[in-house]
């Protein structure tokens, strides 16, 4: 019968007639027959199954099979004895060269027919050995897959005791090798499979065998942590740690913490290769394990692993969020890595250049998994927006992106922030500041923050960009017995002339610090400069006289020289006078106090209260020797600029608010007089609105910075339980208060009040008006040199701008924008932003826009430069004169040797670092190009499938790129 068997099957019969023939045997087989023709029958079917060609001619040895062991249940049994099957399972079936794939679905197809069988244990006995024996040579994911089939449908062949963990360590070592070489979608859906029923078997073999659950697990850290392998073990990996139950988490995440054998390099190792299993489709709670480790990993301190994994490895977390398929887990680990990684911008700044292009991708998807994760990313994006503002121009086009999604409030912000940071004590991170490899490209230098001393770095950047307070702080002589101000000209020095991106400003800070701020915590930086300068003005009043310079000068007048010698550099460079007058509104005596500033402090009238007056902002385009005309009735000017401490009630008849032009104190009986420019004015003939565009012009209901100025020069009425008392009348009298500025600072300092105190919350308040910043202003001042001349107009140019980002002053962030300006009127000149030991090209636009994008960023303090003219011609002289002596700030020998040993000292710094940062980056794991996901969903609109990046869309290629 075997011979017509073998004679139909291999006949050139069409398959219809083979299998009518074929039936007919079968039938007959059921049938009694002798010992040797079953023997044949089987050896035949043996032959068809393990070595058939075609899948017809293997499906009819299978059948065969299945008869016999039916229907000759002795006969199979003594023919699928161990002996045959060790051979099999040893030495293979077939030619040699051609060995037959099909021995282990063989063994599957027969142990069902022997179960019961006196040699059943002694079968069982061997496969135990042998499987063991086929792991150990890890066989390919379709052999694993059979082997993992055969002994999860017949258990009693898994491997006992020892050789059960052994069996499960090789196993997973197994999975590590595996690869899916086509990049076709059946062939690796059939690879998933494949893989899926390998890490069943674990899963099988671990809730019967709880104690090889750890061993195993310690065999998978010790495959991902290897430093030696030639080849990335593989993602399939992941699929092994989905069966670990999450109650083990906690003692496993523990022990492998702080396990002192396992190196920083073998950990990083280890955390990487698991980071890149967010790309495993399959695998459940692959998330919670990657952010168990990082967090066991901060709770042992390792940070310099948590910073180097999260910087090489976040960008390719972020992009598999393209696809539907592992997008949760993948945002989960972002969101950790992201929240967690609070001492730097760095992790958050690599995504930004990406973002926008992901948002578009999860808005045109439209699925209910891309709106969430839009939502739940909008919200990471906002939180790091707090955490890190600052970078206005970096965030903006992030911000165009999202703006149209959900904001969270600061409440939920700070939750977020403060349940996933590293660690609560800011000071352990303190040395893990923003590694810059060099200077910026601007050339300038950075500040590191000392944990919220921002305030301070701001300051002290646009003191810096102040060129000329800067080169008479360089040019300072040793022993001038002034700590406090040769703390600051080496701080200059330092950045001035320091190879590091950016450097310390620790020692000045405990020099500077004021005694009543809170250690740590954020501070006003108007407060702060106040009391600098207040310290540096009396430091230098009651010590040896720092600027000798212009004493030494031949040039100068005594008149001249006594006139500057008397002054201390702070009031030179800074200060200011202001007359404050006083008229009683019964007898009309007034009274006059001149007092010095050193800022303006200017508060933002009511809302109902109209300040503008005639424009106040020089076109850059009209600069040159033309005057102001008067204004059209100047004889009903009545008073001179007042501040108006509160909102102005009906019966009030204060005079009318005026410009900052034309404002002056008309004396009773006085005839009014015009102001009188200098050297610098406006023609009234042309709007110099409509000249300078934009950046002069504010919105209709916004403030400006001439409103602001215009107020605090205009009239106030004291009245009420505010009158004035009278010296002259002996009692209290209504009266009016006013203020005239008698000589205009070199450098004018304006802080914008913009926090008030609230006694309904008992808080401190941030006004979050936006107030347009003019780069060239004009104000009056009382020329003093001729009586009763009246006012003449100094010009200013803005110089620096310090933005606070937050809605309160004890929080929130600082950074400025600056630029060098000079007596070239060169409106070019370059803006420079600065932000702790971050420091960017920037533009006027940034400076004027900054608040349109980010409503809680809001200039604070401003910085202005006198242009030369009248009033200000000695002092320029003197400076421009002490240039052309002495050159360039020539620094003393101890100061150029600090800065030329610290120079040294960073280059080997950056060379030991370099090596050490190579052995660590050798040591992270390769990972793909990322970035041809986001590249793929930009290109490929057209294609479809289920995995894709948008709602169905992507290639096999696409898929293939995921998951591999």
């Amino acid at each position: 019968m075997d011979k017509i068997l073998e004679a139909v099957v291999m006949s050139s019969y069409p398959n219809n007639v083979k299998q009518g023939l074929v039936r007919r045997v079968i039938e007959a087989a059921k049938q009694p027959m002798d010992s040797e023709q079953c023997w044949s029958m089987l050896e035949l079917s043996t032959k068809l199954y393990l070595t058939g060609d075609t899948k017809y001619k293997r499906e009819i040895g299978k059948e065969v099979l299945e008869v016999y062991g039916h229907y000759h249940p002795e006969e199979f049994e003594e023919f699928f004895n161990v002996r045959f099957l060790l051979s099999l399972l040893q030495e293979g079936y077939g030619p040699l060269g051609k060995r037959s794939h099909y021995v282990l679905d063989y063994i599957q197809l027969g142990l069902q027919f022997v179960l019961e069988s006196p040699s059943a244990n002694s079968i069982f006995s061997l496969l135990r050995i042998e499987v063991l024996r086929k792991v150990c040579e890890r066989p390919s994911p379709k052999q694993c897959a059979k082997i993992s089939k055969l002994l999860t449908q017949h258990p009693q062949c898994i491997p006992t005791g020892k050789h059960q963990l052994l069996f499960c360590q090789q196993l997973i070592r197994c999975i590590g090798q595996f690869q899916c070489v086509s990049e076709g979608e059946e062939e690796i859906m059939e690879f998933l499979e494949q893989v899926n029923k390998v890490s069943g078997l674990l899963q099988r073999i671990w809730r019967t065998q709880t104690s090889a659950i750890l061993p195993s697990l310690k065999e998978l850290f010790t495959i991902i942590s290897s430093t030696e392998e030639q080849e990335a073990p593989s993602n399939a990996l992941a699929s092994v740690v989905q069966f670990v139950p999450l109650e083990l988490m906690d003692g496993v995440i523990r022990n492998l913490t702080n396990d002192d054998s396992i190196t920083d390099v073998q950990m990083m190792m280890a955390i990487g290769r698991m980071i890149d299993w967010v790309s495993w489709p399959l695998g459940k709670n692959i998330d919670k394990w990657i952010i168990a480790l990082l967090k066991g990993l901060a709770a042992v301190k390792k940070f310099s692993i948590l910073i180097e994994v999260t910087l090489s490895k976040i960008e390719k977390v972020f992009s598999k969020l393209l696809y539907p398929i592992v997008r949760e887990g993948a945002l989960s680990v972002l969101q950790y890595m992201l929240l967690s990684f609070q001492h730097s911008h760095e992790a958050f700044h690599l995504l930004l250049p990406h973002i926008p292009r992901l948002v578009a991708s999860l808005k045109k998807e439209d699925s209910n998994s891309a709106t969430s994760s839009l939502e739940q990313l909008a919200e990471l994006i906002h939180c790091m927006f707090f955490r890190f503002s600052g970078f206005p121009d970096l965030y903006e086009p992030v911000l165009e992106a999202v703006k149209a999604l959900p904001i969270p409030n600061e409440d939920r912000i700070k939750h977020l922030l403060g349940q996933n940071a590293w660690t609560s004590q800011k000071n352990e991170l303190a040395c893990f500041y923003p590694r810059l490899a060099s200077k910026s490209e601007t050339g300038k230098i950075g500040l590191i923050n000392l944990g919220n001393t921002c305030y301070m770095n701001s300051i002290i950047q646009s003191l810096f960009m102040a060129s000329d307070f800067r080169h008479s702080v360089l040019n300072l002589t040793e022993g001038n017995s002034q700590p406090l101000m040769t703390k600051l000209q080496w701080l200059f020095a330092f950045l001035e002339h320091s190879q590091r991106p950016a450097i310390s400003p620790e020692s000045f800070f405990s020099a500077s610090w004021p005694p009543w701020f809170t250690p740590g915590a954020q501070q006003d930086c108007s407060e702060y400069l106040k009391y600098l300068l207040d310290r540096l003005h009396e430091e230098e009043k009651t010590g040896k006289r720092i600027y000798q310079k212009l004493k030494e000068s031949s040039l100068m007048s005594q008149a001249v020289e006594h006139h500057y010698l008397n002054k201390t550099l702070i009031e030179k460079m800074f200060g200011g006078k202001m007359m404050t007058k006083i008229r009683c509104l019964k007898c009309l005596n007034v009274s006059s106090r001149e007092e010095a500033f050193t800022d303006l402090s200017l508060a933002f009238p009511p809302s109902d209260r109209n300040v503008r007056g005639s424009t106040s902002i020089l076109p850059v385009e009209e600069i040159g020797p033309q005057f102001i005309e008067p204004p059209e009735n100047a004889g009903q000017l009545t008073g001179s600029p007042w501040i108006r401490r509160k909102a102005p009630k009906a019966s009030d008849h204060a005079a009318p608010p005026v410009s900052v032009e034309t404002l002056r104190f008309q004396e009773p009986g006085e005839a009014a007089n015009p102001v009188r420019g200098n050297d610098v004015g406006v023609d009234a003939a042309k709007d110099p609105l409509s000249t300078f565009g934009e950046q002069a012009c504010a919105p209709k209901d916004s403030r400006s910075v001439p409103d602001l100025i215009n107020y605090f020069l205009s009239p106030e009425r004291l009245t009420a339980e505010n009158k004035y008392h009278c010296e002259k009348c002996a009692s209290l009298q209504d009266a009016e208060k006013v203020a005239e500025l008698t000589e205009g600072p070199h450098y004018l300092i304006l802080t914008l009040l913009r926090f008030s105190f609230d006694p309904r919350t008992m808080k401190r308040k941030k006004i979050l008006d936006n107030v347009s910043i003019p780069v060239v202003l004009k104000l009056p001042i009382l020329d003093g040199a001729v009586p009763g001349s009246g006012f003449m107009t100094v010009v200013y140019d803005l110089c620096s701008v310090v933005v606070h980002s937050g809605i309160s002053s004890e929080s929130g962030h600082y950074y400025c924008y600056s630029r060098e300006c000079t007596d070239t009127l060169d409106f070019e000149i370059q803006w420079y932003l600065f932000n702790d030991t971050r420091v960017s090209f920037s533009s006027f636009e940034s400076v004027s826009n900054v608040t349109s994008f980010f409503p809680k960023d809001t200039a604070y303090v401003l910085f202005y430069r006198q242009r030369p003219g009248r009033q200000s011609c000695l002092l320029h002289e003197a400076l421009a004169e002490a240039g052309r002596l002495h050159g360039e700030p020539s620094l003393h020998k101890e100061l150029m040797e600090a800065i030329s040993k610290d120079n040294i000292l960073f280059l080997q710094e950056q060379e030991k670092e370099a090596r050490n940062r190579a052995a660590y980056i050798s040591a992270l794991p390769k990972s793909p190009l990322w970035w041809r996901d986001l590249d793929r969903d930009k290109d490929d609109d057209s294609s479809s499938g289920g995995c894709s990046p948008a709602a169905g869309g992507g290639g096999s290629g696409s898929f293939h790129g995921l998951v591999f």
